[in-house]
């Protein structure tokens, strides 16, 4: 007991005239006097040793010392961590560091106007799943199983019987729209869709498009005309010129192809207009009769239009990329052109 005693109290001095500083020697401390190894520990451990009638007395003097070492630690550790701080402090006078200004993707960008466009008209957005059963996307469209238009989309099919699909174009979120709404309806329908394409420069198995379906009484091609002039105006500018084609699709009859005048070289003739100074950007045509019918709307008190354009074309267009791939690709020297345009 009074071995104990007397290393308490010598232990005791020394505590309090330590003065460790920095965090190396705080810890040295710690691990020294309250460690798994340290004296605390050590002198607990003999009181084995102690006579029980004196046990009690022991552990209360063992209490205090212990009581001591860990007050003088916490002390330490906080004139440490203050010490820090006061090293840390910065001048808040001087400029902070570089932070780019970041960029949205050109095709986010295009298809942001191209929606905002046919905001103005009152067409609403609609969307639909990326994975389509074969009616919606095809059937209901006037392409039965045995149409040669299927060929030109050729798709990638999830499952067969029943037929599952990656959409091939987003008529599948028109088709959708007839079915669950009456007419009068008004709706442009962005989304990705994929086919079954070779990727080079022109052409990949996945891309962006932008449609547009009109049904109420009394529409007329002449409307569709109108809408897709004013279009193109508010895209491209009032000086471009536009012209139509007649073109065949499936689910609509009249059809037709809408052409501009090529902005690269001005009408006179290049690459990208195969130097017949237009390039096309984008199909429409009256909606088919037997499309209506397929949802119950009645094709001799209503009629309608459609359009569709791919985004990647437009925005080709808009800012002159010449290879499909860059928009895939992630190179953020690439992405990094179009931080002007956000």
């Amino acid at each position: 007991m009074d071995e104990l005693l007397k290393q308490i109290q010598q232990y005791t001095a020394a505590i309090e005239a330590a003065s460790p500083s920095g965090r190396e020697q705080v810890e040295a401390f710690r691990i020294q006097y309250l460690g798994t190894k340290g004296i605390v520990k050590s002198l607990m451990g003999s009181m084995k040793d102690i006579q029980p009638d004196q046990r009690k007395a022991a552990g209360q003097a063992l209490n205090e010392f212990k009581k001591l070492a860990e007050a003088k630690l916490e002390s330490l550790q906080d004139a440490n961590e203050s010490a820090g701080e006061d090293d840390q402090k910065f001048d808040l006078s001087l400029p902070g560091d570089f932070v780019g200004v970041g960029t949205r993707h050109p095709l986010s960008i295009v298809r942001g106007r191209i929606v905002s466009i046919f905001k103005k008209l009152g067409f609403a957005i609609a969307e639909g799943p990326d994975i389509e059963d074969d009616w919606h996307n095809f059937g209901a469209m006037n392409l039965p199983e045995d149409h040669p238009a299927r060929d030109m989309q050729d798709t990638f099919y999830i499952s067969q019987n029943p037929s599952w699909l990656l959409r091939t174009h987003t008529s599948s979120v028109q088709a959708r729209v007839m079915e669950s709404q009456k007419p009068p309806i008004r709706v442009i329908c962005p989304g990705r869709v994929y086919r079954n394409e070779t990727i080079s420069a022109r052409a990949h198995c996945f891309f962006h498009q932008v449609e547009g379906l009109y049904i109420a009484e009394n529409v007329s091609f002449a409307d569709l005309k109108q809408t897709l002039y004013f279009f193109v105006q508010e895209m491209f500018g009032k000086e471009v010129k536009v012209r139509f084609r007649p073109s065949y699709f499936p689910f609509t009859e009249p059809s037709a192809e809408m052409d501009i005048s090529c902005l690269i070289c001005e009408g006179k003739g290049c690459n990208v207009c195969k130097h017949t100074g237009w390039v096309e950007i984008l199909g429409s045509g009256m909606v088919h009769p037997n499309v209506l019918e397929n949802f119950g709307i009645d094709s001799n008190k209503y009629t309608g239009f459609a359009f569709g354009m791919g985004v990647e074309r437009i925005t080709q267009l808009k800012y002159r990329v010449n290879d499909l791939r860059l928009y895939s690709q992630n190179d953020i020297r690439f992405l990094q052109q179009f931080t002007g345009a956000v």
